[in-house]
């Protein structure tokens, strides 16, 4: 895990997937959440930068 990832998917949740995994459904998935939701949002992109 890079801390960078890490820090972008705090501050930013779709640019911490998408650096990670690229465009998938995941990265629209945190793009959703972080409109509707941002706490939701990060904790998507956290669990998923931290999971590969």
């Amino acid at each position: 895990m890079n801390i960078l990832h890490l820090i972008c998917a705090i501050l930013l949740p779709p640019l911490g997937v998408f650096l990670k995994e690229g465009v998938n459904k995941n990265f629209w998935i945190a793009l959703v959440l972080m409109f509707f939701f941002w706490i939701p949002g990060v904790i998507f992109a956290v669990w998923r930068v931290m999971q590969k």
